[in-house]
């Protein structure tokens, strides 16, 4: 069936960008680290830039491949999905064009959703792009947003429930019925070569799939297309988003385990710990890491650790190590999925993820911001030994 191809289609994409997430981290990571060693007129800063630039678009093709499969670690918020769509609207204008009138009815009462607010953002551009070349000769675009209620999907394994819409309608050329049945696959397009991955489409089912949301599309040829994305409708909150200064990077001196079974990410993130003035150790897998937890038993403070390995995973090696190191903190990095890391887990106090590809300044900004928790007691001051109990409310 349709389901069971995208299923296994959706695994394959996983699969290669996980690997090809590790091998971005690497390249990401050193071009960072050279031009942090390179003066402002040095002959090799530009191709270095010109490297970094490369690895920050393959990063983004990676993460529309984990998207599609479900696989892309998220960050979701309680979102209000009119102001999320209102402002991408002046973006859009741009990217439109003379030619097509945008037209939007963002009621601020359409409701709430829990989403990834950059994939939300995602879901608009990539519909509306599309929109925008199915009216090569100009035409009329509108966005709407509202509330509805919805009969139980059973094909789709979704019950019944009140849903909040983005409806994207353009005036353009149509699908035909036969394009509709392959228009979410990945690397299906019909622009010619070089005008389009394929992947548009593909992604924006993705996040639907990925946020509990349908996706329903009504087109006919030379008649326009109207596609409409529904996200679960949660309360609305009680108090919106804090707007929370970023944090200068600040040196340490506290003890880090690594442990990574990708040799090039294991380097990189070495490299950039010792660089900040951390003591770093570096295990190849969970039994490693274990053994040398043993030895260093009085002076470890945080645990660096990959979350699928071989043997034992990233969480198994983490719980044990917390039960003989009372107030070790803990981070996760995954370029891969949360299946294997339940949201309650790696959002607990003492824990954090970060998603793969990372540089070295993201990956030292997330472990100090770990030491640095406010929970912290009073006694453990940076560069002490973490070893009493935590707090009962860390438990």
């Amino acid at each position: 069936s349709q389901a069971r191809k995208m299923e296994a289609i959706g695994q394959l994409a996983g699969g290669v960008a996980h690997d090809f997430n590790n091998l971005l981290t690497a390249i990401l990571g050193y071009s960072e680290l050279g031009l942090a060693q390179v003066g402002a007129g040095d002959r090799v800063r530009r191709p270095l830039e010109e490297i970094r630039r490369a690895s920050e678009r393959a990063a983004t093709l990676t993460r529309q491949l984990l998207t599609f499969s479900r696989r892309q670690v998220l960050e979701p918020r309680v979102v209000q999905l009119s102001a999320e769509v209102l402002g991408v609207e002046e973006m859009l204008r741009r990217l439109l064009g003379e030619t097509i009138e945008l037209a939007t009815s963002l009621p601020r009462d359409a409701g709430y959703v829990r989403a990834d607010p950059s994939q939300l953002e995602q879901v608009v551009v990539n519909l509306s792009v599309n929109a925008r070349d199915a009216m090569p000769e100009g035409g009329r675009l509108t966005l709407e947003t509202g509330s509805t209620h919805l009969e139980a999907d059973p094909a789709a394994g979704q019950g019944a429930g009140d849903y909040v819409f983005l409806r994207v309608s353009d005036t353009g050329v149509g699908i035909d019925p036969e394009t509709q049945q392959r228009i979410f696959e990945p690397f299906f397009s019909t622009k010619e070569r070089g005008r389009g991955t394929g992947l548009g489409l593909a992604t924006v089912y993705g996040i639907v799939q990925q946020s509990g949301g349908r996706l329903d599309v009504v087109s006919r040829v030379g008649e326009g297309t109207t596609f409409t994305v529904y996200l679960p409708r949660v309360p609305d909150p009680e108090e919106g988003p804090r707007n929370e200064a970023r944090p200068p990077l600040d040196r340490g001196t506290e003890f880090v385990l690594v442990v990574e079974d990708e040799p090039m990410v294991r380097a990189l993130a070495v490299s950039a710990l010792v660089a900040q003035g951390y003591r770093v150790r570096e295990a190849t897998d969970g039994a490693e890491a274990l053994a040398l937890a043993r030895s260093e038993v009085r002076d470890l403070h945080v645990l660096v650790t990959d979350v699928i390995m071989p043997g034992l995973s990233g969480p198994q090696v983490a719980e044990r190590l917390q039960a003989t190191h009372p107030g070790l903190r803990v981070l996760f990095i995954s370029g891969y999925t949360e299946e294997a890391l339940p949201m309650a887990q790696s959002r607990a106090p003492g824990r954090a993820l970060l998603a793969k590809p990372f540089g070295p300044e993201a990956l030292c900004r997330a472990v100090r911001q770990l030491l640095d928790e406010p929970s912290r007691s009073s006694e453990q001051e940076s560069g002490a030994r973490l070893t009493e109990p935590l707090p009962a409310t860390e438990a």
